[in-house]
């Protein structure tokens, strides 16, 4: 019998090293010009403004600003879009929100490759993330359309009317989704701004309308700048729902006072992600990451505080830091990538100067190091150390990917420190302790509070804030409420 040859395995390599794997860009097929989209006809504007990648800076597609005058012939068509659309049957609006569901679903390749195109975040995370939840809210919405009555007992359901949206920069597709399925199913009809940085995957969306046969008029896209905004709000419209800063929230509130018109406000945020000592240490890790990590950290809800009780604080760093080495930044369009690219050279700065702020304030910085591109908007992963609360890193939302870290020993002492700001819109809790959990969850002032886990969204469940953080819900039942009129 002859001896077998033993083989020897190779050695496990101390570093992986990632060859480029690049989503291409051929599924996307840009239009030199885009107009406005209202009545279900494409209008020319006067004037046009570029849009650009932030990978690059490469300019992507010129883009109609719309006038005052373009905001109210689109409020007008859904004026009279109304007419039909609200006597339409539930059962009949959901075949339509069924069909744009679907409809995303069978391109969502195409929508994703160009989110990640013109927002900046990493395509993992347009591909598994933004498409399937914008996806599934329109299913969600469609099967409520026609369940009014079991929705909200005892009580008479009717639309609104016409409902001004204004979406922000971060989600651009998911916030629309957030806007759009709600109205359609309450029977309104919508006039949607997308933020002026990523209007594109929302003018591909008419061309989902388009497939799905919506009648004309029954949703209407402008883009513009924040002057298109302000004519929207003070448009002959039913209802304003806006997600983005604070600041304009205020703006938005104190304009609409004493109209009668009906509003929601999704606001800012500076989260806290509370870590107790007999947590499952790896995986609050990996949450600490996602919560402040994903999208760059453009996220309302992003858990920019960290409060760890003081028992665990320096292995939890240690780890935390070592993770932090792993992350990969770089090209959004590469599927490795963890991190992409800022959004705006406008938001790069506004990062900048809070990060220069908590160095002056003495607060210890650390970055793993990583190379970061020569072209486009790039800010490598970063945590703080050594923070107090009166910081402005602690106290400003950054909305970016950088983390502050503080500690604290009691529960109490955690609870206090977490609602020690202007904020709230969410919070974690990572503990062992399911009555701790409870416990926190009732004295936590956010909006939501996410238990051994960060930054879960689904379109059964409400999402919103208090205090600075905004007013309403949407998702689930509590996010068609505020479409809705009841006698």
């Amino acid at each position: 019998m002859t001896d077998v040859e033993k083989k020897t395995s190779a050695p496990v390599p101390h570093e992986w090293t990632y060859a480029p794997a690049p989503e291409s860009t051929d599924v996307v097929r840009l239009q030199e010009r885009y107009g406005l989209f209202i009545g279900g006809e494409w209008v020319e504007p006067k004037e046009f403004f570029t849009t650009v990648a932030p990978r690059d800076e490469s300019p992507l597609a010129e883009v109609g600003q719309a006038s005052e005058a373009d905001v109210l012939a689109a409020v007008a068509a859904a004026r009279d879009a109304s007419k039909k659309w609200r006597k339409l049957a539930g059962s009949e609006r959901a075949k339509y929100l069924f069909r744009i569901a679907r409809i995303l679903q069978e391109r969502s390749r195409e929508f994703a490759v160009l989110e990640s195109l013109n927002g900046g975040k990493p395509i993992k995370e347009s591909r598994d993330v933004d498409l399937p939840l914008a996806a599934a809210h329109f299913f969600y919405y469609a099967g409520w359309a026609d369940k009014l009555e079991y929705a909200f007992p005892n009580r008479t359901p009717k639309p609104l009317g016409v409902a001004g949206q204004i979406i922000p920069w971060n989600f651009p597709l998911l916030m629309l989704a957030w806007k759009i399925a709600p109205a359609l199913a309450g029977g309104n009809t919508v006039v949607l701004k997308p933020a002026e940085t990523t209007p594109l995957t929302a003018l591909l969306f008419c061309d989902v309308l388009r497939q799905a046969d919506l009648p004309p008029g029954v949703v209407n896209i402008v883009t513009g700048d924040g002057s298109t905004g302000a004519a929207l709000v003070d448009a002959d419209v039913d209802k304003i729902a806006f997600t983005g800063s604070t600041e304009v929230g205020k703006a938005i509130q104190r304009r609409l006072a004493g109209t009668g018109k009906k509003v929601t406000l999704e606001l800012g945020g500076k989260a806290a992600n509370i870590v107790f000592d007999d947590c499952a240490l790896d995986q609050a890790v990996e949450g600490i990451v996602n919560g402040i990590y994903f999208n760059q950290g453009h996220v309302c809800c992003a858990g920019s505080r960290l409060f760890v009780q003081e028992s665990i604080a320096e292995p939890l760093i240690d780890k935390l830091k070592r993770r932090m080495g792993t992350l990969r930044v770089g090209d959004p369009l590469d599927k490795n990538t963890d991190v992409g690219a800022i959004n705006s050279r406008m938001q790069l700065e506004r990062i900048q100067e809070l990060v220069q702020a908590g160095r002056d304030e003495g607060a210890e910085i650390y970055q793993p190091p990583c190379r970061l591109p020569e072209k486009g908007y790039w800010f490598a992963p970063t945590v703080f150390t050594n923070v107090a609360q009166s910081y402005r890193i602690a106290q400003e939302e950054i909305f970016g990917p950088v983390l502050s870290v503080l500690t604290f020993r009691t529960p109490d002492e955690a609870v206090e420190k977490a609602n020690n700001t202007p904020y709230g819109l969410s919070a974690g809790v990572w503990t062992d302790k399911g009555s701790r959990i409870l416990w926190m969850a009732e004295r936590l002032r956010a909006g939501v509070v996410w238990a051994n886990t960060f930054n879960r969204f689904d379109p059964t469940s409400p999402f919103g804030g208090y205090k600075e953080s905004g007013f309403g819900r949407e998702g689930g039942r509590h996010g068609m409420e505020p479409y809705l009129s009841f006698e």
